[in-house]
């Protein structure tokens, strides 16, 4: 059975029913009221702070008395705010948090036609999430939308884009719910080991010390889906491991689900010798953004692209290309990658 919406619009009004004159933008207002009171104060935000946030992004102008919100202003936007609103009161009452960058990206996908869609899947399909011990991942972009499909549909996936776009994080929450519900039996992270247009000199320590910093990134998003106990616990038993791209040499990686982040830092025999490593019962990621190659020398072709231009297309393969669009950190970080790279296509 769908689940009754638990905040719905009370009353529309549009005060303007004859065509706009002059290609003027009509103006309309909105009611809105919602069942659990409770839920009122993290969806308003402090010092309502939250709807001031879709108020700036969106133009119109929201007061709030009770348990009712009206929304005023141009009519797309009006529609729009309602939208939002109405999304993040839903998620909510599901028990998801709720934060400036959830609002911020449910702002952007609202100017998509299908944003109940996106969050909630089809009317008779479960919704879109994925499930770790600490928290409950939904997509924050229409292609996160796709990407998380694939996900759990696709072999072995190429994830390609700018920083920000949620490529290796939503990778990891996969594969922790896949590790967690038994799906695979270990969950192997790598990266290539190479300095970003910078040379650290020699690290001290044992292997592990000196390959760390690298791999730090993998580290974060790991501990933001898994309480840390439980990640030291699967670290020393080996059903996670974490390691730099050459220690796969010359095995076979069956029942795993295994990320390669920063992949457009392989050469093509690492990326060859890499995707050869795909065993029985598991799944391959790989993330990487084809601008940001730091391959030491500087005219060596990244194996990324070249396995994509090789294996697009191929059965079992799924190729997910972000944008500047889909970035979901704090919106300048979208504008700087646009001021970089160029608009997005």
């Amino acid at each position: 059975m769908a689940r009754k919406p638990a905040g719905k619009p009370t009353q529309e009004i549009d005060p303007d029913t004859s065509p706009a004159p002059g290609g003027e933008i009509r103006r309309a207002a909105t009611d809105m009221a919602f069942d659990d009171q409770s839920l009122l104060g993290p969806l308003f935000g402090q010092f309502d702070a939250n709807l001031v946030q879709v108020e700036n992004r969106l133009g119109v102008f929201i007061s709030a008395r009770g348990d009712k919100v009206q929304i005023e202003g141009p009519e797309d936007s009006v529609g729009r705010a309602r939208e939002v609103l109405q999304t993040m009161y839903d998620r909510l009452a599901m028990g998801q948090d709720l934060d400036a960058g959830a609002i911020e990206s449910l702002i952007a996908m609202s100017n998509e036609p299908t944003l109940e869609g996106i969050v909630n899947g089809k009317p008779d399909a479960p919704p879109i999430m994925i499930r770790t011990r600490r928290k409950t991942i939904v997509p924050r972009s229409a292609m996160q939308a796709t990407y998380m499909r694939s996900l759990v549909r696709d072999d072995i996936i190429f994830a390609l884009g700018p920083a920000g776009t949620g490529k290796t994080y939503l990778a990891v929450a996969q594969a922790v719910s896949q590790l967690i519900n038994g799906s695979v039996q270990r969950l192997i992270l790598s990266r290539p080991a190479v300095e970003a247009g910078e040379k650290l000199g020699f690290l001290p320590g044992d292997m592990k010390e000196k390959v760390d910093p690298y791999l730090r990134p993998l580290y974060d998003a790991l501990y933001d889906c898994m309480p840390p106990e439980q990640v030291e616990r699967r670290l020393a038993s080996g059903e996670i491991e974490i390691a730099p791209i050459a220690f796969m040499r010359g095995r076979t990686l069956a029942d795993s689900f295994i990320i390669l982040d920063e992949a457009q830092n392989t050469t093509r025999e690492q990326m060859k010798m890499f995707l050869t490593r795909f065993g029985q019962n598991s799944r391959m990621v790989v993330c990487g953004d084809p601008h940001q190659v730091d391959i030491p020398g500087g005219d060596r072709m990244s194996g990324l692209a070249d396995a994509v231009g090789k294996l697009e297309g191929v059965e079992g393969f799924g190729t997910i290309r972000f944008t500047a669009a889909d970035v979901v950190r704090h919106p300048i970080v979208g504008r700087i990658v646009e001021a970089y790279e160029g608009p997005a296509e």
